[in-house]
C-alpha cells in the first residue's frame, strides 16, 4: 500500500468519524435558485457587503476591497 493510499484511507476514516458527530453533509440541489428571505439577517448582510467592491488582480484572482480604503 502506497503512502497516498494510506493517506486516503486515513482521511476517509476521519471524515466518517466527523459525520457521526456533525451528521451527514447537506446534499441540497446545487442547481436550485437561491431563495432570498429579505429578513433582518439578509438586510444586515447586504449592508455589510455594500462597503466592499470586487476587484480582479493581474493573475485573474478575485478579492474584495473596502470602498473607503485610503490605500486603494
Amino acid at each position: 500500500m502506497s503512502s497516498e493510499e494510506r493517506f486516503v484511507d486515513k482521511f476517509m476514516k476521519v471524515t466518517g468519524q466527523v459525520s457521526h458527530v456533525l451528521g451527514q453533509a447537506d446534499r441540497s440541489d446545487a442547481d436550485a435558485p437561491v431563495v432570498h428571505k429579505h429578513d433582518d439577517f439578509e438586510q444586515a448582510s447586504e449592508e455589510d457587503l455594500s462597503h466592499f467592491e470586487s476587484e480582479t488582480g493581474s493573475n485573474g484572482e478575485h478579492y474584495a476591497v473596502r470602498k473607503d480604503d485610503p490605500h486603494h
